[in-house]
């Protein structure tokens, strides 16, 4: 027999446990950006994922303050219409874990967490060098669901990916050596490093 729920009928955070126990694994985006300072912030995100190859977009679901007001990352798209999404792999999910902490305005987290910041090639935000791979964004929109999120998608404008992460003649993408890892629910993680083929059927 299933048990249901009717999401009208449930608060934000009763509709938030359910759909993130249950969207699984999701990836996981640590989001460099600037300030109009020129200040590094990075943050991590789990509700993020790619949308399009042409044009070539991704998106991240970035929370408001409860008052409402823009976090670092949210306030820096803003004001500098670019951000860097990097990989978050299993070697540096510590890191990113550092990141994610609630310091105040103007911390560079990257030094807290000891990760090395390289200045981006077609946009203001570095990108991480421990990372797996990045990828240089320039805003595209930005969704504004009602007072608490906003939907920001980025188009890829430059990629880096760590030597032996990629083929450069096939272009293909070695997922041992992205070795990511991925939110699942509350606190709990996973590594993508059980995998199966499921080949496309032909008809």
């Amino acid at each position: 027999m299933a048990i249901s729920f009717d999401f009208e009928q449930l608060t934000e955070h009763e509709r938030y446990k359910l759909m993130i126990g249950t969207i699984i694994p999701r990836p996981i985006a640590l989001v460099t950006t600037v300030d109009e300072n020129g200040h590094i912030n990075a943050a991590p995100f789990s509700f993020f994922n790619c949308l399009s190859a042409d044009p070539p977009i991704l998106a991240i679901g970035v929370e408001n303050h409860p008052d409402m007001s823009f976090k670092d990352t949210g306030h820096n798209i803003r004001m500098t219409e670019v951000f860097t999404v990097n990989i978050v792999s299993f070697a540096i999910a510590e890191a990113m874990h550092t990141c994610g902490a609630k310091y105040p305005r103007g911390v560079d987290e990257l030094k807290e967490a000891g990760l090395t910041a390289v200045p981006g090639v077609k946009v203001a935000s570095p990108w991480i060098d421990e990372a797996p791979a990045a990828f240089e964004c320039r805003r595209h929109v930005t969704l504004e669901l009602g007072k608490s999120r906003q939907i920001i998608m980025g188009e890829i404008v430059y990629a880096h990916y760590r030597d032996g992460v990629v083929d450069p003649e096939r272009l293909h993408v070695d997922p041992a050596m992205v070795d990511a890892i991925a939110r699942l629910g509350g606190d709990t993680c996973s590594t993508i490093r059980d995998r199966f083929e499921m080949l496309t059927p032909k008809l």
